[in-house]
C-alpha cells in the first residue's frame, strides 16, 4: 500500500478497545481486533453526517456538543463490536442479537454512562464540598475554589484505581499504540510497527487531556455560578455539563492545530495525566493500531490497497469534524 499524498490532516484520531483500537476519519471508521485465533479483524463503518450536524459544523461550543453526543454513540457501538471480534461476546457462541435489542443496549449503555460521569464527577463533590460550607460563612468563592479541587481529586483517584485493574492495563496499552501510530502518520512517516516504536505514547488531543480540561474548565465557570442552596447548586452543575463540554472540546481542538507556546504550557498537565492513561505497547498491539489507521485511510481514499478484509458493520451519526480527540 503507498499514500496518495504527502500533506497529513489533523482529523483522524481514535480509542482504545478490547484487544484493538477503533480509528476515524470524517467519513469513516475502522476497528481493528486480535481474534482468539491470533489474527487481526478489521471492519470498516461509515460515518454519516445529519443535517442537524453539518448545519451546526461550524458554530463554536454546539458543534462540540453535538459531535461528543455522537462520538458516545460510536464508541459504545464500537466497544460492543469490539468485544465481539475478541471473543468476548455471546455472538461468538452462535447467539446473534437482534439490531433492535442491540441499539437499545447501545442507547442505555450511552445514558447509564453519562448519568455515572455526572454524578461521580459533578454531583458528588458538590454533595462532599457541601460539608465545609458551615466553616466558610458567606464565602462562596472559597467553596466554589474547595469544591473545584475535590472534582479534581476524585478524577485523579478514578483514573489511578482503574490504571491497577489487569483488563484496563491491556486496553491502555492499546491506547499507548494509537497515539503512537497517529504521532507517526502526523509526522508523515510510513506506518510500520519499527517508525511507530520512534514516537512518543502522548498526543495533544487525546481524550484524557480533554477530560481534563472539563474538571479545570468547570472549576473556573462555577466560581461564576454560586448560591448557597445546595440543589440548586447540583442544579446548575447537571445543566451546565454540555456547555462546559462543548467549550473544552474547542479548547482540545485548538491545541490539535495550534504551535502556540501557550498551547504546550496548557497541555502539560494534560500528558501528565496519560502517562496514567496509556501504557508502552509491544509491537503486535502496534500492528492492530496500524491495521486500524490503514483502514480508514485506505476507505476514505487516501491510501491504495490491493485487497481489503474490512467487513462492513453499519452506520452512525457523527457531526463533522476537523480534529477528533485521540484516544479516551
Amino acid at each position: 500500500m503507498k499514500r496518495k499524498e504527502k500533506e497529513v490532516p489533523v482529523s483522524y484520531g481514535g480509542q482504545a478497545v478490547m484487544e484493538g483500537v477503533m480509528m476515524r476519519g470524517k467519513e469513516h471508521y475502522c476497528v481493528a481486533v486480535r481474534n482468539p485465533q491470533g489474527e487481526i479483524e478489521t471492519r470498516v463503518g461509515e460515518v454519516k453526517h445529519s443535517k442537524f450536524s453539518t448545519a451546526v459544523g461550524k458554530i463554536p461550543i454546539l458543534r462540540g456538543i453535538v459531535r461528543l453526543g455522537s462520538s458516545m454513540v460510536v464508541g459504545m457501538k464500537v466497544m460492543s463490536s469490539s468485544a465481539e471480534m475478541a471473543g468476548m461476546d455471546e455472538v461468538s457462541e452462535g447467539k446473534k442479537p437482534s439490531k433492535i435489542s442491540n441499539d437499545a443496549v447501545i442507547i442505555l449503555a450511552v445514558i447509564l454512562s453519562l448519568a455515572f460521569s455526572v454524578a461521580l464527577f459533578m454531583i458528588l463533590p458538590t454533595w462532599l464540598s457541601n460539608f465545609v460550607s458551615p466553616f466558610l460563612g458567606e464565602n462562596l468563592w472559597a467553596l466554589g475554589i474547595i469544591e473545584g479541587f475535590v472534582r479534581l481529586a476524585i478524577f485523579m483517584v478514578y483514573l489511578v484505581s482503574i490504571s491497577f485493574v489487569k483488563d484496563i492495563k491491556r486496553v491502555f496499552q492499546y491506547h499507548g499504540a494509537e497515539h503512537k501510530v497517529i504521532n507517526c502518520y502526523e509526522a508523515g512517516e510510513e506506518l510500520t510497527p519499527d517508525c511507530a516504536k520512534k514516537y512518543g505514547r502522548l498526543h495533544k488531543r487525546c481524550g484524557t487531556s480533554f477530560l481534563l480540561f472539563v474538571m479545570l474548565i468547570s472549576m473556573i465557570f462555577f466560581l461564576f455560578v454560586q448560591t448557597d442552596v445546595v440543589w440548586m447548586r447540583v442544579a446548575s452543575r447537571i445543566l451546565f455539563v454540555p456547555f462546559i463540554a462543548g467549550i473544552s472540546f474547542e479548547v482540545i481542538r485548538w491545541a490539535g492545530i495550534s504551535k502556540s507556546p501557550v498551547v504546550k504550557i496548557l497541555s502539560w498537565p494534560g500528558f501528565m495525566l496519560q502517562k496514567i492513561t496509556t501504557k508502552e505497547p509491544d509491537e503486535a498491539q502496534m500492528e492492530v493500531a496500524i491495521a486500524a489507521l490503514n483502514g480508514v485511510l485506505a476507505a476514505e481514499g487516501k491510501i491504495v490497497v490491493e485487497e481489503s478484509v474490512n467487513e462492513p458493520v453499519g452506520t452512525a451519526q457523527m457531526g463533522q469534524g476537523e480534529a477528533h480527540p485521540a484516544g479516551i
